[in-house]
């Protein structure tokens, strides 16, 4: 994109850029790593861009599928990661792999400028539209890929994991070793650009068309390997998450 697109509402130029360089030489020795104990197959990466600006969004069941985006798709992500997540020394690591933190609960235009910083510079952000991880099935659906897609113009990536939860497994766990792990990318979802200002409407008309893209290829992926969703997260492990979404009256 033009250096220019950086100053159009909301500015990103001012700004500083995440952090890239660990990310990219990490990513190629994480897959290594992954592959050693899970045999991760990735479906549709053909038809996915190897370059250029990109939001991948993902269904969202288990705290490997933001590594596995980040690692598996064709190019470095820098994935929106709730704000919770980076303290201490695993926070320190988020930053010097470029994620994003994100503030889920009051609004936070730090990230949301950093993310379109990242594709107007020409690279990929990633985000889980559902929000918290759960089941995994898109009955809840945030607005946030909608949004980045009218300002800025990229292609929306749908991605769907399946198996990085085991059924009945708790919200941190991890299937176990030797257990197959499926990564679908599918066709890339693309909006014309909408001049500041947006409207509300429309960013609500975009998320429900993107959540029936990510709907088909789920219950695609579903019946290409005969699997299941893992069902929901025990009462006690579900995260509060704001009912700032498309609802699914809203989707019908």
């Amino acid at each position: 994109m033009n250096a220019s697109t950086h100053t159009q509402p909301p500015r990103s130029d001012r700004l500083r850029r995440p952090r890239r360089l660990m990310m990219i030489m990490l990513r190629p020795l994480a897959r290594i790593a992954v592959r050693r104990r899970l045999k991760v197959r990735v479906h549709g990466l053909e038809q996915v861009p190897a370059k250029g600006p990109v939001i991948y969004a993902g269904n969202h069941t288990a705290i490997l599928d933001g590594p596995l985006m980040v690692m598996f798709a064709p190019q470095p992500v820098h994935a929106l990661t709730k704000a919770e997540m980076f303290t201490g020394r695993m926070g320190r690591f988020l930053r010097r792999a470029g994620q994003i933190p994100l503030d889920r609960f009051n609004p936070d235009p730090a990230a949301v400028r950093t993310c379109l910083r990242v594709l107007r510079d020409g690279h990929a952000i990633g985000i889980f539209p559902e929000g918290r991880r759960g089941a995994g099935d898109l009955q809840r659906f945030h607005r946030g890929a909608a949004y980045f897609a009218l300002v800025t113009g990229a292609p929306v990536v749908p991605v769907i994991f399946l198996g990085t939860r085991e059924p009945g497994g708790h919200t941190d766990s991890v299937p176990a070793r030797g257990s197959e792990v499926d990564v679908f990318f599918g066709a890339p979802v693309s909006f014309d650009p909408v001049p500041w200002p947006r409207t509300s409407q429309r960013v609500e008309q975009v998320s429900v068309t993107l959540r029936e893209q990510m709907l088909a290829l789920l219950e695609k992926s579903l019946a290409s390997t005969g699997r299941e969703l893992p069902g929901p997260l025990h009462a006690e492990e579900v995260e509060p998450d704001p009912a700032t979404g498309v609802t699914e009256r809203d989707a019908s």
